[in-house]
């Protein structure tokens, strides 16, 4: 077991599949010991089964876990060894049920003593170990329940990443950065306006000199992302959030609600009380971020931007 002490627990699912495979290995020899003519995975499905009743293969799907076209095929298969047989529901003759056919019942007797011994056996495995692997086995079922393996995995991913993630003030080093990362987004889909040129080319002179912010997203040292905030001379909004613009190599990494975070923050420490920006619903992870972080769209508007088609504000309490 050398190769799991060097890998550590993110070698559990290959690890379990070893201990899956050793015990359905001795499973199938134990069903030959006891003159129970199944296959390992087929077990589920005939114990059910055993019970005497008359399944549907939805509700047997329901019943173990499995999806309905596993638990059909097993019974496909069941049914070519003669131990299962399809009739029509007497209730519904529309639907099928499965039962035990009279080689399969005969089987069960075995199968039944089979169990009682397979029982005991797992027992005796359990007074043996300090910990109890099936109540193990059940806690990591409801916590995955509760939250994927691969959803843990992407908050450890995103709370490693956020280390290399700062958040800094604009300064006239980072222009040549401001002006490509938004470029970039604004020329996927549309053309350059002639306001896009002034504060991408002249961000002092058009954004901070009239009392505006700008802020530039860091991951690992390199300028990815960009946020501004322009001062407004309108008698409802103080600030419009704009220019937000991530690049495409390190979406994904919340560096968005990030950018939009620290604008409103400092809109805040400026006692602004309405914040307005203007986008395009093409956009739709941006316009989600945006009701994400209370925005809501406004009823009446003009675009200041050829390509804008919603205009949205939000009300700082």
């Amino acid at each position: 077991m050398e190769f799991f002490n060097q890998t550590g627990k993110m070698a559990i699912g290959s690890r379990l599949r070893m201990l899956t495979d050793k015990i359905t290995m001795d499973a199938a020899s134990i069903y030959e010991m006891f003159g129970v003519d199944l296959k390992p995975k087929w077990f589920p499905v005939f114990f059910v089964l055993s019970h005497g009743e008359a399944w549907t293969i939805t509700s047997i799907a329901k019943e173990i876990g499995h999806s309905h076209p596993s638990v059909s095929n097993i019974i496909k298969e069941m049914v070519a060894k003669g131990l299962v047989k399809e009739t029509k529901d007497k209730s519904d003759g529309r639907r099928n049920v499965v039962m035990l056919s009279s080689k399969g019942k005969k089987m069960s007797d075995s199968f039944a003593e089979q169990c009682v011994d397979v029982a005991a056996a797992i027992e005796q495995i359990t007074r043996q170990t300090e910990n109890d692997l099936w109540k193990a086995i059940e806690e990591w079922e409801n916590l995955l329940e509760e939250k994927s393996l691969l959803q843990r995995v992407k908050e450890e991913k995103k709370a490693r990443e956020s280390k290399d993630i700062k958040i800094i003030p604009y300064e006239p080093c980072h222009q040549a950065a401001f002006r490509a990362l938004n470029e970039e987004w604004i020329t996927t889909h549309w053309e350059m306006e002639e306001a896009d040129y002034h504060a991408l080319d002249h961000p002092q002179e058009y954004i901070l000199d009239k009392g505006g912010y700008i802020f530039i997203a860091l991951y690992k040292d390199e300028p990815v992302g960009t946020c501004a905030l322009y001062k407004m001379d309108d008698p409802v909004y103080d600030y419009e959030l704009a220019k937000l613009a991530v690049s495409p190599k390190v979406q994904g990494k919340g560096l968005g609600i990030l950018l939009c975070e620290t604008a409103i923050n400092k809109a805040v420490e400026l006692s602004c009380k309405k914040i307005f920006l203007e986008s395009n619903t093409l956009l739709k992870p941006a316009i989600h971020l945006y009701r994400k972080l209370g925005f809501k769209e406004l009823s009446n508007y003009h675009h200041a931007y050829q390509r804008g088609n919603i205009q949205m504000e939000l009300t700082i309490k």
